[in-house]
Parts: structure tokens; C-alpha cells; sequence
């Protein structure tokens, strides 16, 4: 084989190895940047952060939309499970759970839980409490709960915030 043929295949080897290395890598760095803004540096972890109202400056992660209300909530499960509940809805309401990879490892809306969200997460190989709700298995210790209501005016944004005033999350 020539020298030019081994050039080329080792310029292949490694950019296909550099690509497979950013498409890993990529989820996990994005999902750490997050994880440390909706947890203020690590300050507000297992608790919800309740948002303000969406407005064109609005730009902690994404681009939100200024039609719904925002609340998040980074749980860390290395030392036992945690408590999720989001309150009844008057109108739209869903709760995602995200993964430390950025998958979505869970999600539920106000049709399919019509009196509010109760859910336990739990690590791999945790036991969780019985009675306390949906139970869902992380992949991961550390992830981001989210809770979206329908809020597009100033009047439904202050009863969606009357609502999520009682979320809980907590460790258990």
C-alpha cells in the first residue's frame, strides 16, 4: 500500500473516530451546562425553581415560549430517591424528567393526570417507597425535571404560579 493510501486512511480513521467522539460527548456536555444554570451553580438542587413570567429576554437554555410558565427542578438521587408533585392544573400542564444524557426518560401532561403529578425517582437500584406515586428509574444520579403550564397572559401566569406554588420536589 502506498504511502498516500495509508495518509488517506488514517485521516478516515480519525475523523470518524473524532466524530463519534463529539456525537458522545455532545449530550452530556450540554445537559452539564444546563445542569449548572437551573441549579444556580449547584446551589438549588432537589427543589423547584419557579421562573418568571417569559419575555423577550428570556434566554437561560433555550428560546422558552411566552406561552407557557416554567419550572424546573435538578435532582441529584445519590443519596436516595426523590419526591416529585406538580399541582392540579386549571388548563395545559406536562412534566418531563430528563436524564444527565439529555434523554427523556419520562414524561406525563394534565390529560393524563387530571388531579396533579406524583412521582418518586429513583437511581438504579434504589428502593422506592410504595404509595407515593408514579415511580421512575433514572439512568443517571443527576437530572432536570420540567414543568410546563399554559400561562400566555398576565391572569393565567398569575394563577399558574398560584398552582405551582405547591410543587414539591424534594429527597425522600
Amino acid at each position: 500500500m502506498s504511502g498516500f493510501f495509508k495518509s488517506a486512511a488514517l485521516v478516515v480513521v480519525t475523523a470518524v473516530i473524532v466524530h463519534l467522539a463529539v456525537i458522545l460527548a455532545t449530550p452530556n456536555l450540554i445537559m452539564g451546562v444546563a445542569l449548572k444554570r437551573l441549579s444556580f451553580g449547584e446551589q438549588k438542587i432537589n427543589v423547584w425553581f419557579h421562573g418568571p413570567r417569559t419575555s423577550e429576554a428570556s434566554r437561560s437554555v433555550v428560546r422558552p415560549s411566552p406561552d407557557l410558565a416554567y419550572s424546573s427542578c435538578v435532582y441529584d438521587l445519590s443519596k436516595g430517591p426523590v419526591r416529585i408533585m406538580a399541582a392540579k392544573a386549571a388548563d395545559y400542564m406536562s412534566v418531563s424528567v430528563y436524564a444527565a444524557n439529555s434523554d427523556n426518560i419520562f414524561a406525563i401532561n394534565d390529560r393524563q393526570a387530571p388531579d396533579g403529578v406524583q412521582l418518586v425517582l429513583v437511581a438504579k437500584g434504589q428502593v422506592a417507597p410504595t404509595g407515593l406515586g408514579t415511580v421512575v428509574q433514572s439512568p443517571t444520579v443527576r437530572g432536570i425535571v420540567l414543568e410546563r403550564r399554559l400561562a400566555p397572559s398576565a391572569e393565567t401566569f398569575a394563577a399558574a404560579a398560584q398552582a405551582r406554588s405547591g410543587d414539591v420536589c424534594t429527597p425522600l
